[in-house]
């Protein structure tokens, strides 16, 4: 019998893969994901341009995939498909620069995906890399792919989560200038990131949610020798989850605890702002790290990766980050989201 965590399906989980950027890896990361070895019981529909699809399927030796979109039946039949929600536009594959009209078509693919997993024709979405330089291009006024789709989903509460196995790192800042982040941090802010990280843990199905806060400044501050945020900001913010129920520790110097993380001290970490927790964890995690978006009331991976201009048409990509954010989808989506609304 399925636990309180999980929903009972009668049908496949189908998985929507938007390519992303055209002229990075997109397409060939998320074509490999989709044929290679798959979670039982999914679907995977790639979500882009048809004629950059075939072309990547060929590569691999694999039969074309045949066409489907949401409003033809509620499952495709196939285990692999092909859904253009842009027929009428046209985007030229230029592997390694970065166009306008790449970041475009990426931009319409997402905002047709969430679209399809709002209406319940997707389970989960896996987006694959876009270029935030290329959205400036195309006037796309949004940072990254987690704050579109928060636009998109009018989310306000929202959080990033980067995990490979055991390594779980949430981050209360995100795509923003570094002189900025001290401003940005509120108290409220940081008890509301380590409660959706509480909450993620048992999404994920953690028996144990011990988590650790970081600190802004080397060394957490010193004892406010080296800035207070650590006593005005995120003290106060610990001491208000801790007041819920959840299991804190912190603010602990970012320089050490991420040693503890694997040694398995903890469950996860709330980093202070991108590269506080993204530096660490793609050291140790970068071929398997997925990003996981907190507060959704979709379920949306992507792999721990960008562009790769440089690698893009050669070939050479590797797939095992895309698969990885496949797997977990599709895990999540046999379990009760808990920010679904109604």
């Amino acid at each position: 019998m399925p636990t309180k965590n999980q929903v009972t399906r009668s049908r496949p989980l189908v998985i929507g893969i938007t390519l992303g950027d055209i002229n990075g890896i997109g397409p060939e990361v998320a074509v490999q994901a989709a044929f290679r070895k798959r979670p039982t019981g999914v679907r995977v529909v790639l979500i882009g341009d048809p004629a950059t699809i075939v072309r990547e399927a060929r590569r691999l030796r694999k039969p074309p995939p045949r066409a489907w979109a949401p409003d033809q039946s509620s499952v495709p039949s196939h285990v692999v498909t092909i859904w253009n929600p842009t027929p009428d536009a046209r985007v030229r594959r230029q592997p390694g620069r970065c166009t306008a009209p790449a970041a475009r078509a990426a931009y319409e693919w997402i905002v047709a995906a969430t679209a399809a997993a709002q209406r319940g024709a997707l389970d989960a979405i896996v987006t694959a890399p876009i270029s935030k330089e290329g959205f400036m291009k195309a006037d796309v006024d949004v940072p990254g792919h987690t704050e579109l789709l928060a636009q998109l989903t009018s989310t306000d509460r929202y959080e990033m989560m980067l995990l490979a196995d055991d390594f779980r790192v949430v981050l209360a800042t995100r795509h923003v200038p570094i002189r900025l982040v001290a401003s940005m941090l509120t108290p409220n802010g940081i008890r509301q990131a380590i409660e959706m990280t509480a909450d993620a843990l048992q999404w994920l199905g953690c028996r144990r949610k011990r988590i650790a806060v970081c600190g802004l400044n080397p060394h957490a501050g010193d004892g406010g020798a080296i800035g207070d945020e650590e006593q005005r900001i995120i003290g106060p913010a610990i001491r208000a989850a801790k007041r819920k129920g959840v299991q804190l520790t912190g603010p602990v110097p970012a320089d050490s605890v991420f040693r503890q993380v694997r040694r398995g001290a903890y469950d996860a970490v709330l980093a202070m702002y991108h590269d506080q927790a993204l530096a660490p964890f793609k050291m140790v995690a970068f071929e398997k790290g997925v990003n996981l978006t907190l507060g959704l009331p979709i379920i949306r991976t992507s792999p721990d990766h960008g562009t790769a201009y440089a690698l893009a048409g050669k070939g050479k990509a590797d797939p095992s980050s895309m698969m990885e954010a496949v797997r977990l989808a599709a895990r999540l989506a046999g379990r009760t989201n808990p920010w679904r609304r109604p």
